[in-house]
Parts: structure tokens; sequence; C-alpha cells
């Protein structure tokens, strides 16, 4: 499977996008990067990951755990979910399938800030009581997302 990464490589895309989690009305992130970065070697391990998709924006109900989170599919089909803050760390792993539901959400969201409309794209993966979620506001993102889409669906019900 080409574009395998490792743990430290996803660091580095993590370390990336802190910065970029930071608005210009913010505090920056007061992260412990090499702290950060034995959670996530410690977390990976040797797996391969073949999907990484950042949130920019936190899923409703993960506001009060960190500053962004990334969803992470490994070439094994095992699906880790990533809050990361300020001194806040933590990770959901789950295999595909062991998913209950897989819903996507192609809609419009009410921009109050923009005073407009604009759309957005949902990924929610769930499985019993929790739900993962992967969220896209921009062209960039909605390809991440569909990419992600496609492989957990392909894993999930393959056609035979």
């Amino acid at each position: 499977m080409p574009g395998l990464i490792l743990a430290d490589e996803v660091f580095s895309k993590v370390e990336a996008a802190a910065v970029a989690a930071t608005g210009p009305d913010e505090k920056a992130l007061q992260i412990d990067y090499s702290a950060l970065k034995a959670n996530i070697r410690a977390a990976l391990g040797d797996r391969k990951v073949a999907l990484c998709h950042f949130n920019k924006f936190l899923p409703e109900g993960y506001e009060d755990q960190g500053r962004f989170n990334l969803v992470l599919l490994t070439a094994g089909n095992v699906l880790f979910d990533m809050v990361i803050g300020d001194s806040y760390f933590r990770y959901d792993v789950v295999s595909v399938g062991q998913l209950d539901k897989v819903q996507l959400i192609d809609a419009m969201w009410d921009n109050r800030e923009k005073r407009r409309e604009e759309p957005f794209l949902s990924l929610r993966l769930m499985h019993g009581e929790e739900a993962h979620l992967l969220l896209a506001l921009d062209d960039d993102e909605r390809a991440s997302l569909l990419k992600f889409a496609l492989a957990v669906t392909a894993a999930r019900n393959p056609e035979r």
C-alpha cells in the first residue's frame, strides 16, 4: 500500500497542525512536543498509517478536551481518534470491523460569523454509544474526508 507512514511522520503532521490550530486571537498552543511525540509513538507502535484526517475545528462534544483532533486509519483497518490540546492527549481505538454505522452528511451550516450558509461534509463512524467525526469545510478537507470514507466503506463492505 503506497503512502504508508509511521508514528514519527504522524507526529510531524500533528506538529504542523498544532501551529495551524492557533487562530490570530488565540493564545498559542502550549504543547510539550517531546511528550506528544512519545504519546503518539506509544499509541501507534509500529503500525503503518494509511490515511490521516485533521479536523481544524473540534467536533461537538470534544470542546473541553483539546484544540484539534485527527483520525487515522492504519493499513490493518484500525481507527485512531486522537484529541490534542495544551496539556491534553487522548485517543480512542476501534477496528473498522467493529463499526456499527458509517454515515456521510453533505449539507449546509449557518456560519453566523460570516452571516451566510456554507457547505460542510461530515463522516460519522459509530460503534456502540461512541461516534468519531471527521469534518470538512473546504475542498482540500473534502478530498481527505471522501478518501477516508471510501477506504472505510471498502474495508467494511467489500464488493464480492
